[in-house]
């Protein structure tokens, strides 16, 4: 069977676009996810919901997934948009043919309230493309529900299960429930709104896009080494960036133009249907930015 994700912090890829027509951004692509490496990510998330992977055409994925494994040595979870089988099993050809050993598991989302639809769709991926599966229980993105203890009862059905990744609120009793019964381990997403309580429940750590990852690093490993307190001491200076861009509507654009002062990416353009950011935002998200602790700042800007 696949091996279960290593825990810690798996960032979640932005896809930067350039120009009015908005092209993926190669250079830019390069240059942000070489800045997580050098910061010291477990590995990457990419073709994922904050990545816009449901906006490009399978040649920009392909172009995607192809500069992440030129530019960085990390392994790779690579999402699926897809809801049934057989578009999944098409987007797991192409990940296969670019990525091959590099990926740790396929994200694939939860696709019905009933479990044993879910493990069924779940194993037929696994025996048509032999990826281990991410288990993504997102229903803002997918527009479907699961109880827990039915999600539970999926990652129970499915051997190939190498992660659950949890975005159905309230996080941390979802993610209290399947640490409680599974033995693959649980990530936490949703712009790091939740980390704290979610590491408190049992994460194994954070698989999401908030723009700077140098906090949701040193919110783990503070967990990891000292508890809560510690964790919670290393978070709090970058908790009002979290929760600025939690904005509903605009979360997405405000993380990219974040990515964008920060000197990680050239643009911040959204493709629709997602929302562009509205200019009024802009000088608050420079002062939640200036306030974050000052090696971050430093490390992007020696990024750009």
């Amino acid at each position: 069977m696949p091996t279960p994700l290593l825990p810690g912090v798996w960032g979640v890829v932005a896809t930067p676009f350039v120009g009015s027509t908005l092209d993926v951004d190669e250079s830019s692509l390069a240059r942000l996810v070489e800045h997580y490496a050098a910061i010291g990510v477990t590995g990457l998330t990419v073709l994922g919901v904050f990545g816009e992977a449901a906006q490009l055409s399978m040649s920009e994925r392909r172009t995607v997934l192809e500069v992440v494994c030129d530019s960085v040595d990390l392994p790779l979870v690579v999402g699926a948009t897809g809801l049934s089988t057989a578009p999944v099993v098409e987007e797991a050809k192409l990940v296969r043919e670019v990525a091959g050993d590099r990926v740790a598991g396929l994200m694939a989302q939860v696709n019905s309230p009933r479990p044993e639809t879910v493990a069924a769709h779940f194993n037929a991926v696994h025996e048509a493309t032999g990826f281990g599966i991410v288990v993504q229980d997102y229903p803002v993105a997918s527009g479907v529900g699961i109880r827990p203890d039915d999600l539970a009862d999926v990652v129970h059905d499915v051997p190939s299960a190498v992660a659950v990744k949890a975005e159905a609120p309230p996080t941390p009793v979802a993610i209290g429930a399947q640490t409680a019964v599974t033995g693959i381990p649980v990530f936490g997403g949703l712009g790091g709104l939740g980390l704290l309580d979610e590491l408190a429940a049992g994460a194994a750590g954070a698989m999401t896009g908030f723009s700077a990852p140098e906090g949701l690093i040193a919110c783990v490993e503070a967990y990891r080494d000292g508890g809560y307190e510690a964790a919670r001491e290393a978070y709090l200076p970058y908790l009002p960036l979290v929760n600025f861009e939690a904005q509903a509507a605009v979360g997405l654009a405000l993380r990219k133009e974040a990515l964008r002062q920060r000197g990680l990416i050239m643009e911040s353009g959204v493709r629709p249907p997602a929302r562009g950011l509205p200019e009024a935002l802009v000088p608050q998200l420079l002062r939640h930015i200036a306030a974050l602790p000052q090696r971050d700042r430093e490390a992007a800007g020696a990024a750009h």
